[in-house]
């Protein structure tokens, strides 16, 4: 197969691609790996006319919708990494890599009780009814009194839970370390059923349920539907080699929206049949896609929030220092969303501009590690060498396997690389991660037609 590069075309050689696999070779620690620094990974709430959320120097912090400004602060002792704020009365609920779930009171900005697990919570707790409901890395699903903080039950898994919980028509909805996604009955904690898939899945939202069918991804590039009742497979959607980490899917006018850690955006039918799919510049972690006025909207790890057509043609972006995780806040017209960088952003989605950011603690970014670090990606090509004096000649093949995990690749969406390939000619061989894709679908690439970001420097 011919391939060819944006910016780099060549007739000089022919270069077959006989099969690129990528292997997942140990278990995605990258969640756990974080360090303390400014940087935000979490869903912000509003609440009377401020907005919550969590950082990684510890601290839950509640900003003034209309300027930005700090007004509110609580620190626990470590990293808020993925779990979320939870709105109970007037006080929030919200985990800490403490290995504590913490119920803070808004108005006297102290704690109402705190409830110890033997593991980090990257969990988002679930407020249903009257008790609490997330997990811990102890492998544990719990319900706990809003009120009181008093144990209701637990839950054993067999693995790690990095995964926000999902409480609907009394089920909990929770994934595992253990590659199982689990149904349980939200006032006893009794398993109801379970669907095992292929690999690990954490998500730092809760999932999606529409017209009874459960919506889910996981570290073995499937996005699942399931049969919210039975756990019985409907379908699956294989997105990409890099998995599907953190996010769920949005549904709009029967159309399903989600993004993959390749970098790919994807519609599909609600049947799981692809209609489209738009290249980011870099891996979409830990998103839900909104809607505004007939735009998709969705952050990446370049830094980009993404504004696209329905058509999957981009429309413009909003570009901040740091990586985009977690699921932003959308109110009244404007963007509430965390970065990487140690900032909190409101953007105007009409006015395409910042209106403010506001930094925490530090402007010390927080270690995390290559989002690919997890997987070994080995290449096998082809090359064919033919005399051109001579048809007579046998056309000679040489088969060569490299495994692209021995040398330090600066970025995965990079177009360039420190490979060779050894040939008559000294050329240089360009790969990435654009040619491995699944299912040809009409594809958009953010490098065509971009309208200028709109940040404003301040």
């Amino acid at each position: 197969m011919d391939i060819g590069f944006e910016g780099f075309e060549s007739s000089d050689f022919d270069v077959e691609i006989e099969d690129v696999v990528v292997s997942k070779v140990k278990t995605y620690d990258r969640v756990w790996k974080t360090s303390i620094g400014g940087s935000i990974d979490n869903n912000p709430i509003i609440h009377k006319g401020i907005i919550y959320f969590g950082a990684q120097d510890g601290y839950v912090y509640g900003a003034d919708q209309k300027t930005g400004e700090i007004v509110w602060r609580f620190k626990t002792n470590d990293r808020i990494l993925g779990s979320s704020p939870a709105l109970f009365g007037n006080s929030i609920i919200i985990g800490s890599c403490d290995k504590n779930l913490y119920r803070i009171d808004l108005e006297k900005r102290e704690t109402v009780w705190i409830f110890k697990t033997s593991g980090e919570i990257f969990s988002s707790p679930f407020v249903y009814g009257e008790n609490a409901y997330f997990g811990s890395r102890d492998g544990n699903v719990y319900a706990v009194s809003c009120e009181t903080g008093k144990e209701i039950w637990r839950f054993k898994t067999g693995g790690e839970i990095a995964s926000a919980p999902l409480v609907e028509s009394g089920k909990v909805y929770i994934t595992s370390y253990d590659n199982n996604m689990y149904c349980l009955d939200a006032g006893t904690g009794k398993e109801i059923w379970r669907f095992r898939t292929g690999d690990e899945m954490i998500n730092n939202m809760p999932f999606l349920i529409h017209r009874n069918v459960l919506f889910f991804g996981g570290l073995d590039s499937n996005l699942y539907a399931v049969n919210a009742d039975t756990g019985k497979e409907l379908w699956r959607f294989q997105a990409g080699k890099y998995g599907i980490g953190g996010g769920i899917p949005a549904i709009h006018k029967g159309i399903i929206y989600f993004g993959s850690r390749d970098g790919e955006f994807f519609a599909l039918t609600l049947e799981g049949k692809g209609i489209w799919r738009f290249r980011a510049g870099g891996p979409i972690i830990a998103q839900q896609p909104r809607i505004y006025k007939d735009m998709i909207i969705f952050g990446c790890e370049d830094g980009n929030l993404y504004f696209l057509s329905l058509e999957g043609k981009e429309l413009w972006r909003f570009r901040t220092s740091g990586k985009l995780y977690g699921k932003f806040l959308m109110h009244e017209g404007v963007i509430y969303i965390g970065s990487w960088d140690c900032y909190f952003y409101a953007v105007d989605i009409e006015e395409r501009k910042e209106l403010w950011r506001t930094p925490t603690s530090t402007l010390v970014e927080s270690y995390i590690p290559h989002p690919h670090a997890s997987f070994e990606v080995e290449v096998k090509k082809e090359t064919h060498m033919e005399d051109a004096v001579s048809e007579e000649k046998y056309k000679e093949k040489k088969e060569d396997s490299v495994s692209l995990s021995d040398y330090h690749v600066q970025s995965e969406y990079s177009t360039t690389s420190e490979y060779k390939q050894k040939s008559d000619y000294d050329t240089s061989f360009v790969m990435f991660e654009g040619i491995l894709n699944m299912e040809e679908l009409p594809c958009h690439s953010d490098s065509r037609d971009l309208i200028p970001d709109s940040r404003v420097s301040m």
